[in-house]
């Protein structure tokens, strides 16, 4: 029996010396990462990373951010940990299709799901990094939402359609989460 415990122990002392913190280097509150040194393929930090983000898939629990969205945080925190200064990330959001709800203002989200609306502190870390927060006017519009009902910092744009097709023409990668 002690023979067993010791090997659970063992195998615990083990299991915690492995663990990993995650760091947040850029967006703190979200898209937490595992500093690794040993990568050795890597953003180039003297590249100006322009990115367009196609963000169009809703969560099922409107208590959570929606996983999307918290891989935003994570894109900028991955490339600050791999060295680009942050001067050089220039970021888009094209938010439409079920995603638009994260975009209502916290009174409209808290009478539409009961909650208060979870993606609000993160849009403002976002916005605070220089990423540009753009909510689609026909998912609005094709939901009957009160764009003015939206929240800080999210602008509205003609489409997503345009946005995206907009910043590709502008030399932006074009991602969807």
């Amino acid at each position: 029996m002690n023979k067993y415990l010791f090997a659970f122990a063992a195998l615990l002392i083990v299991n915690i010396g492995f663990s990993q913190e995650k760091i947040n280097p850029i967006i703190k509150g979200y898209g937490g990462i595992i500093d690794a040194p040993f990568a050795v393929e890597k953003p180039d930090p003297k590249l100006e990373y322009k990115i367009i983000i196609d963000i169009a898939t809703g969560d099922a629990d409107p208590k959570a951010v929606m996983y999307s969205l918290e891989n935003v945080a994570r894109l900028l925190n991955l490339h600050a940990m791999g060295g680009v200064p942050a001067k050089n990330m220039k970021v888009v959001l094209a938010i439409h299709g079920q995603a638009i709800w994260s975009t209502l203002d916290n009174d409209t989200y808290r009478t539409k799901y009961g909650v208060d609306n979870p993606h609000i502190p993160l849009f403002k870390e976002l916005e605070g990094a220089g990423v540009k927060l753009f909510a689609c006017s026909q998912s609005i519009l094709g939901r009957d939402i009160d764009h003015t009902k939206l929240a800080p910092g999210i602008k509205v744009a003609t489409s997503m359609l345009s946005t995206l097709t907009t910043y590709q023409l502008k030399g932006y990668a074009a991602l969807k989460f």
